[in-house]
Formats: C-alpha cells, sequence, structure tokens
C-alpha cells in the first residue's frame, strides 16, 4: 500500500495506518464480511474498503494448477490396451507384447497420477472400464509425506498379479479422457471423485488416439457394485439390443 493515500471519513491516513487497515480488512473479509460492512466498521468509504480488500488478494501467493505441479510419475496396469484399437500409437505407449483375450486387466485398467506438492506428494486414482462404463471409481487427491508414496503406489496395484507399467501423463488422460467421453455416448457418467482428481492429469484436448469397447464395442462386465438391470436398459437405449456385449453373474 506504499505510495496510497487512502481517507477515513475525509481525513488522510498515514502509510502505517494503512497497514493496519489492511491488516483489518483481511481479518474482517476472512470472517465473511463484505466490503460495505468493513467499510461500516472501519469507518471508511466503501471504495477504500475494496481497494484494501483488493490489496490483500492480490498480496496473496498464487495457487499452482494441479497440472503445473511437477510430475513424480504416472502407472498403469498391465493388459489396458487389450482389445482396444489405437491410432498412430506413440512409442512409449508400452503394454504387455502378448495380450490374451480378457486376461487379467483386460477392459478394467488401474491407473496412479503422482505429482509433487512442496515437500509432500499428492496421488489420485482411477478405475477404468475401457469397454463400457468409463471410470467406475477414483481416488480423490490425497497428499502423502514423499518418501511414502512408492508404498502406496505398490497397495493400489495390489490385487493385479504384477505391478504396474510406467506410463506418460499424454496415455493416462487419453485413456481416462477417453473413457469418459466413450461412457457418456452410451449414458454413463463417471465416479463423483473423477472430477476432483482429473485436474492432476492435465488438459483434455479431444479426440482420443484409443477406440474404446471391446473391439469397438461395447462390452459390460458386471461388477461386485454394479446394477445389471439399469445399465442393459441404457445400453438398450444408446445402442440397441444386439449392438453389446454382456456377461452378468447369476446370483
Amino acid at each position: 500500500m506504499a505510495g496510497l493515500t487512502l481517507c477515513r471519513g475525509g481525513t488522510k491516513i498515514c502509510p502505517v495506518e494503512s497497514n493496519e487497515l489492511t491488516t483489518q480488512a483481511q481479518a474482517l473479509r476472512a470472517a465473511g464480511r463484505t466490503p460495505k460492512q468493513i467499510a461500516r466498521e472501519l469507518g471508511i468509504t466503501r471504495a477504500v474498503a475494496t481497494n484494501l480488500v483488493r490489496g490483500v488478494a492480490a498480496a496473496r501467493p498464487k495457487r499452482v494448477r494441479p497440472s503445473e505441479l511437477p510430475l513424480v510419475g504416472c502407472w498403469i496396469s498391465r493388459q489396458w490396451s487389450n482389445g482396444l484399437t489405437i491410432a498412430q500409437r506413440p512409442a512409449d505407449w508400452i503394454d504387455d507384447k502378448k495380450l490374451p483375450r480378457m486376461a487379467m486387466g483386460a477392459g478394467l485398467v488401474s491407473l496412479v497420477v503422482a505429482r509433487a506438492d512442496g515437500d509432500a506428494v499428492t496421488i489420485c486414482g482411477f478405475l477404468v472400464d475401457t469397454y463400457c462404463l468409463g471410470v467406475k471409481n477414483a481416488l480423490p487427491p490425497t497428499t502423502t509425506e514423499a518418501a511414502a508414496w512408492p508404498y502406496f503406489v505398490d497397495d493400489y496395484f495390489q490385487a493385479y498379479d504384477s505391478g504396474p507399467i510406467e506410463a506418460p501423463i499424454e496415455l493416462a488422460r487419453h485413456l481416462t479422457f477417453g473413457a469418459v467421453d466413450y461412457a457418456h455416448s452410451l449414458g454413463f457418467d463417471p465416479h463423483r471423485d473423477f472430477y476432483s482428481a482429473a485436474p492432476y492429469l492435465g488438459t483434455w484436448e479431444p479426440p482420443s488416439r484409443i477406440t474404446f469397447g471391446l473391439n469397438g464395442k461395447p462390452y459390460f462386465q458386471q461388477g461386485p457394485h454394479d446394477n445389471p438391470d439399469r445399465i442393459v436398459r441404457t445400453l438398450n437405449r444408446s445402442v440397441g439390443p444386439g449392438n453389446y456385449e454382456f456377461t452378468i453373474v447369476s446370483l
């Protein structure tokens, strides 16, 4: 506020008192007061109160976007590309060389992205149904100590027979956002926690290089928390009977 002359009820305020007013305005604004209420409580004009609030806001450090945080790493479960077609596949979009039909991990892919966040690491995770439903589950941003994130990643993939593959962040975007777009076209929305985790993947620019569905055709594999009747009804409306495949567990 140096060099700025404020007025309290028509009286000039020196820089020292101006700094005190800034502190008071900051406290009142943090308490939820409007500029009009701040002006009344401090005995200043509303315009001055507004300038003080703006000055406080301008002095705060700029919040870094999640996608601007340094990337620690990105990992994806094996068999992620099983049954998918990839246009002009980049050389670093690797997967197991042998992809037997419906091997473990086919069509249901786990993905983790980790970014440095100060002295800690923030991790997000996604469970992606690449054949039908898109993002079925997501781990919202979770911050852990820098030394602990490798153990966190290991735990995330512990259900698989073998460890994950390190993947480029571009692959993570094309797989996750692309699967969400595909599921939307079939009538399905992503898990609610997808929206808080997605910014850590970076900005999405469709279309995806990946053609989703099992060999391009929707294929619903029932999971333990799925409602098969609802999903089949949705597929009947979106693509029509006979235009998708499914496996439903009889109880």
